[in-house]
C-alpha cells in the first residue's frame, strides 16, 4: 500500500477483455485493435464518515475508546476517512438489444458506449458492489501496509443489471442529497441480508405487509387528528396521557438532535410533535393572559380543564390511574438511570440525561397505555375510543412482528413488539366484555332491540323516539301538549280535537 493511499488517496481497478488471440496493450504487430478492446475502471475505496465522540464513564472517567480516537475527538466530532472492502465482482452484462446511439434510458446510458462511427455499441462492463456491506469495510490509515482483495467475475443478466444500475443511482443521489453522509447504510444492510438469509415466501410476504405498514401508518394518522379535531367530549379519554405524549416527544426530539441524526427523522419527529402540542388545545381550555406577563414581556399561558372532563368521573379515574402507575414508574426510573450511570458512556450529564431517558421510555413506554386501560375498567365501557385509528395502529404491530423476526435488530426491540400485543388484546377483551348490550333500556324506555322490531315493523327508530319523548312530557304535568310532534296536533274537526286533548291528558 504506497503512502498516499494510507493518507486518504483512492485506488482504482482496471478491468480489460479482448477476444481470443487480441491483447490489451499497445503493440506493433496486429494483435491490438482498440475497438475489440473492452476496458472498465472503478475505485477500490470507499470514503466514510467517520464519528469521533468524546465519552467516558461519568463516575469513573474511563473510555473504551483508543488513544488515537480520543486524540481525534478532541479537535473533531467526524472525519472523512479512506475504506476498504476485500470483495469485487466484475459483470459483462448478456444483452443483444439493439440500442439506439442516444436513445439508451438513463441510467443505462452511463455504461453503454458506441464505436466511433459504426452505430455498434460494446459488451457492458459493471462493476458490482450491491452486496458489499458496510459493516465489513475497514478504515485505511498510516498502519495498513496490506490490503486483502477478491476478484469475482461473472456474466449478467439484463433484468439484474437494470436492478443494480437503478441501486446505484439511488445511492449517488442520496449522497448527494445528504451533503456525502451516509445515514442509511445500516438500514440498506439490515435490507441486504434479509434477502439474502430469509425464505424467498416470507420475503415476499414482508414486502407486502411493509406497502400495508405505510398505508395503515397514514391512515392511523389521519384518524387519530380526525377523531381529535371532532372530538366534543372528553369523557372516558386520559388527558395526561396526551402530556405524557408531549414529553415523551420532546425527549426524542432532543436525543435525535444531540445524536446527529439525518434530516429526514429529525423532521419526522418534529411533524409529530407539533401533533401532540395541537391535541393540548383540545384536551384543555388554553388562554393567554396578556395583562399579567412574564418577567413583564412573555404572556403568561393558563391552562384549565375543560367543563367534559371536570364534570366527568374521568379526571378522577385519570388521577387515580397515574397515581398506581407511578408506584411502578418511578422505581423503574431510578433503576434504570443507576444502571446507565454505571454501565454506559455518556459524552457528558446533558447526554446521559437524554439517552437515559430516551432509553426508558423506549423500555417502559408501554406503561403509559395502561392508564387508558384503567379508565376503560372503571367506566365499563370503550365506545369512547377511537377504534379506527386504534386498529391501524394495532395492524402496524403486527407488521412490526413480522419484521421483528425477519430483520437483524436488537432483542428488546422485539420484546417491545411483543408487549405491544398484549396491550392490544386486553383492549380486545375490554371490547368484548364491555359491549353494546342491545337488551340493556335508555332513559325513554327503550333498548335497540325494541328499535330494530319497529324498524322491521316499518316505523324508524327517530319516530318511535320522539314519540317516547312526547308521551314523557305529556305526562310529567305540563300545561299544553308539545307542538313540535305532528301526533300531538288538534285537528281543525273538534270532536277529533277533543279527542286528541283526552289522549294527552
Amino acid at each position: 500500500m504506497s503512502k498516499k493511499a494510507q493518507n486518504n488517496g483512492t485506488v482504482y481497478i482496471h478491468s480489460y477483455f479482448v477476444p481470443t488471440g487480441y491483447k490489451p496493450d499497445h503493440n506493433p504487430d496486429d494483435s491490438y485493435i482498440s475497438r475489440r478492446i473492452l476496458h472498465g475502471v472503478r475505485q477500490l475505496n470507499k470514503f466514510k464518515k467517520r464519528r469521533y465522540a468524546k465519552t467516558h464513564n461519568l463516575l469513573t472517567g474511563k473510555t473504551a475508546a483508543s488513544i488515537e480516537e480520543q486524540e481525534k475527538a478532541k479537535i473533531m466530532s467526524s472525519s472523512i476517512e479512506s475504506h476498504w472492502h476485500p470483495n469485487m465482482t466484475i459483470n459483462v452484462v448478456a444483452d443483444w438489444t439493439a440500442w439506439t446511439m442516444g436513445a439508451v434510458p438513463p441510467p443505462l446510458n452511463e455504461y453503454v458506449k458506441f464505436v466511433p462511427q459504426e452505430l455498434k455499441y460494446k459488451p457492458v462492463v459493471f462493476f458490482n458492489d450491491y452486496w458489499n456491506l458496510a459493516k465489513d469495510y475497514t478504515p485505511i490509515n498510516e498502519t495498513t501496509t496490506t490490503l486483502p482483495l477478491t476478484v469475482t467475475f461473472q456474466p449478467l443478466s439484463l433484468f439484474k443489471w437494470q436492478i443494480y444500475a437503478a441501486q446505484s443511482m439511488r445511492n449517488q443521489w442520496q449522497t448527494n442529497l445528504m451533503m456525502g453522509a451516509d445515514g442509511d447504510d445500516d438500514d440498506q444492510d439490515a435490507l441486504k441480508e434479509a434477502i439474502l438469509e430469509t425464505n424467498p415466501y416470507l420475503l415476499g410476504l414482508t414486502f407486502v405487509v411493509s406497502i400495508l405498514h405505510s398505508i395503515f401508518e397514514f391512515l392511523a394518522f389521519k384518524n387519530d387528528i380526525q377523531f381529535w379535531n371532532n372530538r366534543k367530549s372528553l369523557e372516558g379519554l386520559s388527558v395526561r396521557s396526551v402530556f405524557f405524549n408531549v414529553f415523551q416527544s420532546v425527549i426524542v426530539l432532543l436525543y435525535v438532535l444531540d445524536n446527529e441524526t439525518n434530516f429526514v427523522i429529525r423532521m419526522s419527529v418534529f411533524v409529530g410533535l407539533i401533533i401532540e402540542i395541537w391535541k393540548i388545545n383540545k384536551v384543555l381550555d388554553v388562554k393567554i393572559d396578556r395583562e399579567n406577563r412574564i418577567l413583564g414581556i412573555i404572556p403568561k399561558i393558563i391552562l384549565t380543564d375543560k367543563g367534559s372532563y371536570v364534570k366527568s368521573s374521568t379526571r378522577e379515574y385519570d388521577l387515580l390511574a397515574f397515581k398506581y402507575l407511578s408506584w411502578a414508574l418511578f422505581p423503574l426510573l431510578v433503576g434504570y438511570s443507576v444502571y446507565s450511570l454505571v454501565y454506559v458512556e455518556q459524552k457528558g450529564f446533558y447526554s446521559y440525561v437524554l439517552s437515559m431517558l430516551y432509553g426508558f421510555l423506549l423500555t417502559f413506554g408501554f406503561i403509559m397505555m395502561t392508564p387508558q386501560l384503567f379508565i376503560n375498567y372503571k367506566l365499563k365501557s370503550v365506545a369512547h375510543l377511537p377504534w379506527r385509528m386504534l386498529s391501524y395502529k394495532f395492524l402496524n404491530t403486527f407488521i412490526d412482528d413480522i419484521f421483528a423476526f425477519v430483520i437483524k435488530m436488537p432483542t428488546m426491540y422485539r420484546i417491545g413488539t411483543l408487549r405491544d400485543d398484549i396491550i392490544f388484546f386486553i383492549y380486545l377483551y375490554q371490547r368484548y366484555i364491555y359491549r353494546i348490550d342491545p337488551k340493556r333500556v335508555n332513559e325513554f324506555g327503550y333498548s335497540a332491540d325494541m328499535l330494530d322490531e319497529n324498524q322491521q315493523s316499518g316505523q324508524t327508530p327517530k319516530e318511535e323516539t320522539t314519540k317516547a319523548v312526547t308521551a314523557g312530557a305529556g305526562t310529567a304535568g305540563s300545561s299544553k301538549p308539545p307542538s313540535t310532534s305532528e301526533e300531538t296536533k288538534p285537528k281543525e274537526k273538534p270532536s277529533s280535537g277533543s279527542k286528541q286533548r283526552k289522549k294527552v291528558q
